[in-house]
């Protein structure tokens, strides 16, 4: 009888090394997987493959921007088809209403964010001045230290804050300028992109169809099972970051209002717009709102700081887990190494869209594990 014990005990111990060796491999595997895609990455970076890659993506954007449309609203197209409506008219309802909220949206707030944003330019030159002063009072607390000359050091600082303030104010001209000549061609690529979206939307599922049947058909079944899955994440993904972007911006602009910012509109836009990038991006977009508070008042200062507090744990508490969760389910850990490699190729647009492509990545990494039992192991193995 005790035999028997012992041996059941070390079944059990048995057991446990083959899932700690499991879970470990399960790492080992994961880091092998980053540290893959980062020397892949290296090696197109080295390459200029990324530099094609932009300029093939600036010359089709249109297509690409009709594409994402018509991907984005085909969900509602087939809910009008399950209520008995055709795929023609089903689709002319959709994008008539798209458009008339587009164009609502833009004869609604466009006026008020130009001024705002007039009003924003105008108040630089005093933030800029207050984070001068600031760095000045701090400064001046080390002035008893005799091995250091403060005074030069915090004149050099007062030369370069002036001489940006200066180049700031000579150039803003000319960005504005040419911010608008990129707006105009941007508005430009975007009609021509809705236009596209339009005509793709009235048989977007056979466009589906028609790209998969240029695969062998060995690999169209795991190729439409992959997409799907994929699909699936990744509309999941959209539809919640939507929804907590112009959720993040209507708290915060009417926050903003409340407590007298200047340019509640275009800073709350800022924080919305700067939320999609995860983890990093609501302290990027609290930085402006928190500095033109400051220029303001202490008080008005410390209100916008506590406002975005607020928003920012409302979000972060019950929108921002569902998201992640339900959506993409990744890890925190994951979403910045993303952050990171890809922020690091392609700055602010790179973190934009880390978090998606690590979604695709974990896909398609399940789905190989999935289908040749990379990760299995059996208590006789």
């Amino acid at each position: 009888m005790k035999l028997f014990r012992k041996d059941k005990i070390a079944y059990e111990e048995v057991n446990e090394v083959v899932l700690l060796t499991k879970k470990i491999l399960k790492v080992l595997l994961v880091l092998l997987f980053v540290v893959g895609i980062y020397a892949i990455t290296l090696i197109l970076n080295a390459w200029k493959v990324f530099d094609f890659i932009i300029l093939l993506l600036q010359i089709l954007s249109p297509f690409f921007i009709g594409i994402f449309l018509a991907w984005l609203l085909n969900p509602l197209v087939k809910f009008f088809q399950k209520k008995g409506l055709n795929r023609i008219l089903s689709t002319i309802i959709v994008y008539a209403a798209f458009l008339v909220f587009t164009y609502l949206l833009i004869v609604g707030m466009l006026p008020l964010l130009l001024d705002q944003l007039n009003d924003f330019v105008n108040i630089l030159p005093a933030i800029f001045k207050e984070a001068i002063n600031w760095v000045n009072d701090f400064i001046d607390r080390f002035k008893n230290i005799e091995f250091i000359n403060i005074e030069n050091f915090k004149n050099d600082v007062v030369l370069s804050g002036t001489n940006f303030i200066e180049s700031l104010t000579v150039e803003l001209p000319k960005n504005i300028l040419t911010f608008l000549g990129d707006a105009f061609s941007a508005i430009g690529t975007l009609i021509i992109g809705i236009i596209v979206g339009f005509y793709m939307l009235f048989d977007f599922d056979s466009v589906e169809k028609t790209l998969l049947n240029f695969l062998p058909k060995r690999m169209r079944k795991d190729a439409y099972t992959l997409y799907k899955e994929t699909n699936n994440s990744l509309l999941g993904y959209v539809k919640g970051t939507l929804a907590t972007s112009l959720l993040i911006f209507v708290l915060s602009s009417i926050i903003f209002m409340i407590i007298g910012l200047k340019a509640p509109l275009l800073l709350g836009m800022i924080c919305a717009i700067t939320n999609i990038i995860p983890y990093l991006g609501p302290y990027i977009g609290a930085t402006p709102a928190i500095l033109v508070g400051f220029t303001q008042g202490v008080g008005i200062g410390i209100a916008t700081t506590i406002s975005i507090l607020i928003v920012q744990f409302i979000e972060g508490s019950f929108i921002h887990p569902l998201v992640m969760s339900k959506t993409m389910k990744l890890h925190p850990v994951t979403i910045l190494i993303g952050l990171l490699v890809f922020g690091y190729f392609f700055g602010i647009i790179g973190m934009i869209i880390a978090a998606p492509l690590m979604a695709i990545i974990k896909v398609i990494a399940n789905f190989i594990d999935k289908k040749y039992n990379l990760m299995s192991y059996s208590k006789e193995e």
